[in-house]
């Protein structure tokens, strides 16, 4: 084996693992319904989330990399707050990310493994609702009606992760990401269908694997699909699915046989403790994987919510 095909072949290793580590912070593979749910101005939320996700990752079949297999866990930190722009309601959310995982594939026959923690890139969002989502007190909240949403929003994952060039793995991905999206919602009676759709865009990576190369990676296309039943206010359970495609990389203008064509389908419910705390947990796996990581994802948050100061 040439010293260059051994090069490549570590560099398209590296691809899939990102794509096992990396998504602890930026995915297509998001399923978030109620992403659009208009609160009252000046409502705030802190979250604590934990995810679990464990299965196999599907490579270039071209590159002699077997029994790919990933495990990580993932503890996020964020911080929403609902406030009126033009007259609409809007929300910002910031999310810290901090990533444990371990990595095995057969490389050519030899058994190869990895293990990293430290934190991943930081997410940021802003929603606005366009129609049926104006900007209201706590006070007028009670004599509106959800009923058709049509919002906008877009999220930015920003370069502060964990990155070391000279390291195959690493919970950050050293480059920017952003991510447009186009989100309707309908109301009628106690059940709520959840459309969104966006386009990722991503910053090459100048410092790639072992710092000399330069990733870039095309643009990767993405939907989103929910239907949520309410039992009664903040206690709601829904029915997720979503697709994604696109994403093909190229490193120092080589073109890696890695295009994206998946799809997930899961579960997710939410059940109030009191006034102010929640509780939700989710469950998702891979309904269809070309390329990229076959997980079951498990995961569980708590919810502190209030208006105004802190209680």
């Amino acid at each position: 084996m040439s010293s260059r095909f051994r090069e490549t072949l570590r560099k398209r290793l590296l691809f899939a693992t990102a794509i096992g580590f990396g998504l602890a912070t930026v995915s297509a593979q998001d399923l978030t319904p109620r992403a659009y749910v208009v609160t009252p101005v000046g409502s705030n939320a802190i979250t604590v989330a934990y995810s679990f996700l464990d299965g196999s990752v599907f490579t270039d079949p071209t590159v002699p990399v077997t029994d790919f297999k990933v495990r990580y866990h993932a503890q996020l930190l964020s911080y929403s707050r609902s406030l009126g722009l033009l007259g609409r309601s809007a929300m910002v959310t910031a999310t810290l990310p901090y990533a444990v995982g371990s990595f095995r594939a057969l490389v050519t026959g030899v058994d190869t493994q990895a293990y990293r923690s430290g934190l991943a890139d930081a997410r940021f969002r802003c929603s606005i609702n366009l129609r049926g989502g104006r900007a209201m007190r706590v006070d007028e909240f009670p004599n509106w009606h959800e009923r058709t949403i049509i919002g906008t929003s877009l999220t930015v994952v920003a370069p502060t992760g964990q990155y070391d060039p000279a390291r195959l793995v690493n919970p950050g991905l050293h480059r920017w990401a952003v991510k447009p999206e186009l989100g309707f919602s309908r109301r009628s009676g106690h059940w709520t269908l959840d459309l969104y759709g966006g386009v990722w865009f991503f910053g090459a990576n100048g410092a790639y694997f072992p710092g000399t190369s330069t990733r870039e990676q095309a643009p990767v296309a993405a939907g989103e699909a929910h239907l949520g039943y309410q039992v009664r206010p903040r206690f709601w359970f829904s029915a997720d699915g979503n697709f994604w495609t696109g994403g093909r990389t190229t490193i120092d203008d080589i073109k890696n046989a890695d295009l994206q064509r998946n799809s997930r389908i899961g579960a997710t419910v939410s059940i109030p403790l009191d006034r102010h705390q929640s509780v939700k947990f989710s469950y998702s796996r891979g309904a269809y994987i070309a390329i990229g990581g076959d997980y079951q994802n498990l995961s569980a948050a708590w919810q502190y919510s209030w208006i105004g100061r802190p209680r």
